[in-house]
């Protein structure tokens, strides 16, 4: 899939979170500027969060309660060591409520399981192309689900 502007890839993002497919995790993979944030701001706007939406360059994680399910908005750029995962509680957030969405995953090599859908973003000239990977059941559904090869 391609992608050439910011509202596409927030309505991308919106697409993910599919009515009657049960939260998971999904990984976000891509060089910095990708659009991999842009992505989780659409599916959090999708939800109705369109206020104090902020990366979580700084804090690792931003959690979001909402009525039935959660989000949880990973961003392992700073992650100095995969163990500090531990310390931030990050098992606590992989329920099966709560969607994962985890920017650089290869950080937390060791600590990432049951990742059901890996999004790769990569630039290609002025627009990104997406590519998907399912690693279960869910995430192929999903992948489906959204049309995304």
């Amino acid at each position: 899939m391609i992608i050439c502007n910011e509202q596409d890839m927030k309505a991308f993002g919106a697409k993910l979170i599919q009515p009657g497919i049960a939260p998971g995790v999904i990984t976000l993979k891509g060089n910095l500027g990708t659009g991999k944030t842009t992505l989780v701001r659409g599916a959090l706007e999708a939800c109705g969060i369109t206020t104090g939406v902020r990366s979580p360059t700084y804090t690792l994680v931003e959690f979001y309660q909402l009525p039935g399910f959660s989000i949880a908005h990973f961003d392992l750029y700073r992650l100095g060591d995969p163990e500090e995962l531990e310390y931030l509680g990050f098992r606590d957030y992989l329920r099966a409520d709560t969607w994962c969405f985890i920017e650089w995953p290869e950080r937390a090599e060791g600590y990432l399981e049951n990742i059901g859908l890996e999004l790769e973003i990569e630039y290609q000239n002025e627009c990104r192309k997406l590519t998907a990977h399912a690693d279960n059941p869910w995430g192929e559904r999903l992948r489906r689900a959204i049309n995304l090869k």
